[in-house]
């Protein structure tokens, strides 16, 4: 019988893994917006309302004894929201700024990550098993999705640029991170780290553009609706990555079998 301490629930890190990540950033960019403007509760009470689902998720993700890509998802989902929600707050509420506020999450991320180390003497996402291991993980996933919303608002409202831009500059240095990756021996897990952390304003960023008015450089789509097509294209590629992966681990089983 397999332990529930030696079982991974982390998704495979795979090229789905990547697109899924990028369209959750803008899920929880535009469903923390629709939370904030669109029903008018302000970035206060979008916070702790966001807060109270993501403990929610996080509980049931960490309680579960089996990886359920759902439930996963949902909990990377609802860090992305709840990062919109802090970010916003700590920069429009709170008058900290970007830089500010992205030096504080930057020091809870190192901090975390510091913690886990000399905890668990790794920092290894592959797999991520027992409960220890996977507490820091999620600390980790909120302190760098909340830094990644900081990032790509500071690329807007601080330099200027428009959400184009900012989204080409997210994916540029995503790029850099992929070839530092495939062409170095620099550590896998700091590599990791940084693309994703930086995937959350590329999706950000691509969020507003959908769904800021017109005269400030968006489409004006609507935050309801680009959530719902960004819920959609998330559960799709789920589905297909989750079924993919089933078949690439029967495959294997099939290979090894005498």
């Amino acid at each position: 019988m397999v332990q529930p301490d030696t079982i991974n629930k982390v998704a495979e890190i795979t090229a789905s893994f990547w697109v899924a990540k990028i369209i959750a950033t803008t899920l929880g960019e535009t469903s923390g917006d629709f939370i904030a403007h669109t029903l008018g509760l302000g970035y206060v009470i979008g916070f702790f309302v966001t807060i109270v689902l993501l403990i929610g998720v996080l509980l049931a993700q960490i309680r579960s004894n089996a990886f359920h890509p759902a439930l996963f998802w949902a909990a990377i989902v609802a860090t992305t929201t709840a990062g919109t929600e802090i970010s916003d707050m700590m920069d429009r509420t709170l008058g900290l700024g970007y830089v500010l506020g992205s030096t504080i999450l930057l020091a809870g991320l190192a901090i975390t990550l510091t913690l886990w180390y000399w905890r668990k003497r790794t920092l290894s996402f592959e797999p991520i098993v027992g409960k220890g291991s996977e507490l820091f993980f999620w600390f980790a996933v909120v302190f760098s999705n909340s830094l990644g919303t900081a990032f790509g608002d500071a690329l807007i409202d601080s330099i200027g640029l428009n959400f184009v831009q900012g989204a080409l500059v997210c994916s540029a240095v995503i790029a850099v991170v992929l070839a530092l990756h495939y062409f170095t021996k620099i550590n896998t897990v700091l590599l990791f780290w940084a693309a994703f952390i930086f995937t959350r304003p590329f999706g950000a960023t691509f969020g507003d553009f959908l769904v800021k008015e017109q005269a400030h450089g968006g489409l004006e789509l609507g935050t309801l609706a680009t959530s719902l097509v960004a819920f959609a294209l998330l559960a799709g590629v789920v589905f297909i990555g989750s079924r993919c992966e089933r078949k690439t681990r029967l495959d294997l089983s099939d290979a090894k079998a005498p």
